[in-house]
């Protein structure tokens, strides 16, 4: 690593301490007491010290009888005063580490969750699970350790070098002539942590991506019969993992016992150079003895800082990333001043509307759309042609590249966010219900709903009769993702939850897809109920969920091509007839033709 390298390192890591300290600074009156009982537990540990040179002189050369009677219970109330106020820092210190750490978890959450969709696009969900556990664990045996260990360890060598250097300043300079060679190995072990560490890391956020992936799409694993091979990526990213961690295991090994021979060096000719005064006359064994006590209690907490540091390497290392997160620019915010959207009366219009997830590859371009309230508009293209793009830009997932699209004349831009989307109720393919009862699940898109609201919500899904005969009715737990439920079953929830919250705007993205017939009747005779006096946007490629809207609007290569009927597009003889042609061919166990050229390839 260049110079400059490191100045930078360097930079980036004061930064990343200088946070750390704001975040410490509403709990200044704890670290006060804490800190204030540090130094109690310093000049306890420097008394005992001490004490050694009156223990040998007065009590057993001098033989002094009254001071014997006196120092067991100095020496008790040292160690209850010192057992009391270690108790009493370490619990602060503590405390004040772990709240740190729980605010940066759940700042870190809160974050991730007003992040644009795009950001979850580009970063695999393993990754951003790993920074909230894997790196914040890290961060927090830093925190932890630095706070509750560096103070009282400095506070107790300050104390033991002053007893050091009142007992004999000559053999003091000698023996804190050990420390710099302490330094080197403590800076070399610190660089070769933190380059373990943040790889460490690395892997393991790759292993819970791998784990995610796995366990997500477990049918896929077992139908494919690939559960070798995923043992496999699985075994070697575990043993590069384990390789790592056993670096860092060695480095934090070598380093405790190579500062333990340094201090030993200097215990050695300090036992010589001391003893030889003791003979010669010039010493006292009581100041000696008083001095190799201090020294001896005095590299065990260099020792720890020795250790500390490692902490302090990986948690840096961990911060790096973590904050890397909470630097990630919100992509879509509200502006200064943004008004509450009133609920549609007029028309939604899409103006010049053009969107890329990329520079220059456009996806949707030059749209316009204007859609009266209460109209259901169906969107149908080859897959790639910017349909449910187009329905994403209406609640602000993504923002648009160019144009503008304004409710009842407002741009959404201009809006708050809360309003905007509180007007909007979803229902996809990829169905999103959670590890909860089925009521909380229908009640998620309205939290003060009653359970007459609910049930209400249900009927009008056709839900109520698969959920009454579940083991438990509406306070039934369906597991993760619905997985107790079937996919038919799975989607009538997310319609009861989208009829529940009653906004007047729709959105249904291939919300009868991939179902079988008897449950499509279900749920086409729900959605039926939920598209009734809302403005309505279907996204189908089976063209026989679309032929009763109002409108239909045939999108390819990020334009709209055609729009009217389905009669009327029929009888246009193009795209429309082309794709209702192939779809007529595969409802008859046909093979379709391929997309004509030209068709555009890329997010639908």
């Amino acid at each position: 690593m260049s110079d400059s390298e490191r100045a930078v390192k360097r930079q980036r890591d004061m930064k990343h301490v200088q946070r750390l300290l704001v975040m410490v600074k509403p709990y200044w009156l704890r670290l006060t007491a804490a800190m204030a009982m540090m130094l109690l537990v310093g000049a306890s540990t420097s008394a005992m010290a001490y004490l050694v040179k009156p223990v040998m002189d007065e009590i057993f050369v001098a033989r002094n009888q009254g001071l014997l009677m006196l120092m067991p219970a100095a020496i008790i109330g040292l160690y209850l005063v010192k057992g009391l106020c270690s108790y009493g820092q370490t619990y602060l210190m503590q405390f004040v580490g772990q709240r740190i750490v729980t605010q940066f978890r759940i700042d870190l959450y809160a974050h991730l969750q007003r992040l644009s969709l795009s950001y979850y696009d580009r970063t695999p969900t393993g990754q951003l699970m790993s920074r909230i556990t894997n790196d914040v664990n890290q961060m927090q045996g830093a925190v932890s350790s630095v706070i509750t260990g560096l103070l009282k360890d400095l506070f107790t060598i300050v104390g033991l070098m002053g007893v050091i250097i009142y007992r004999d300043w000559f053999l003091a300079i000698f023996a804190l002539g050990v420390f710099p060679l302490c330094v080197i190995p403590l800076i070399k072990f610190g660089r070769r942590l933190r380059k373990i560490s943040h790889r460490s890391q690395e892997t393991m956020a790759d292993v819970s991506v791998l784990l995610h992936e796995t366990i997500s799409g477990a049918r896929i694993v077992k139908g494919f019969c690939r559960e070798e091979h995923e043992i496999k990526r699985f075994t070697d990213e575990a043993f590069r993992l384990f390789r790592l961690r056993m670096k860092d295991i060695s480095t934090r090994a070598m380093s405790s016992p190579l500062m333990e021979f340094l201090g030993g060096l200097g215990v050695a000719g300090i036992l010589f150079y001391g003893g030889w005064q003791v003979i010669q006359g010039t010493s006292t064994p009581g100041t000696f003895f008083s001095f190799l006590t201090a020294l001896i209690l005095l590299y065990e907490p260099v020792k720890r800082l020795s250790s500390l540091n490692n902490d302090v390497q990986n948690g840096l290392a961990a911060a790096e990333r973590v904050y890397r997160v909470l630097d990630e620019p919100v992509e879509i915010a509200e502006k200064p001043g943004a008004v509450d959207l009133p609920p549609l009366q007029r028309q939604i219009q899409f103006k010049e509307v053009s969107f890329a997830y990329r520079p220059g590859e456009w996806v949707l371009e030059r749209v316009n759309l204007t859609v009266p309230k209460g109209q259901a508009v169906a969107l149908v293209g080859t897959s790639g042609g910017g349909k449910t793009t187009l329905v994403n830009l209406l609640p602000r997932f993504y923002e648009v590249t160019r144009g503008t699209i304004e409710i009842d004349g407002v741009e959404i831009r201009q809006a708050t966010l809360s309003s905007l989307r509180g007007q909007i109720a979803i229902v996809t393919q990829q169905i999103i219900l959670f590890n909860d009862t089925v009521a909380n699940n229908i009640r998620y898109g309205r939290a003060d709903a009653s359970d007459e609201q609910i049930r209400a919500a249900a009927e009008s899904a056709y839900a109520t009769a698969f959920i009454e005969k579940l083991p438990q009715g509406f306070d039934t737990l369906i597991g993760e993702a619905g997985v107790l439920l079937s996919g038919g079953e799975r989607q009538r929830l997310s319609i009861a939850r989208a009829l529940l919250a009653d906004r007047p705007i729709l959105i249904l993205d291939e919300a009868t897809s991939s179902l079988d017939t008897e449950s499509e009747l279900y749920v086409q005779k729900a959605l039926e109920n939920l598209m009734a006096g809302r403005t309505t946007f279907v996204i189908a490629h089976r063209l026989s969920t679309v032929r009763r809207a109002d409108r239909i609007l045939v999108i390819s290569g990020g334009r709209i091509v055609e729009e009217g009927r389905h009669e009327e597009l029929l009888a246009l003889g193009g795209v429309y007839q082309r794709l209702h042609r192939m779809q007529f061919a595969v409802d008859r166990g046909l093979v379709a033709s391929p997309p004509a050229a030209g068709a555009v390839e890329g997010r639908g």
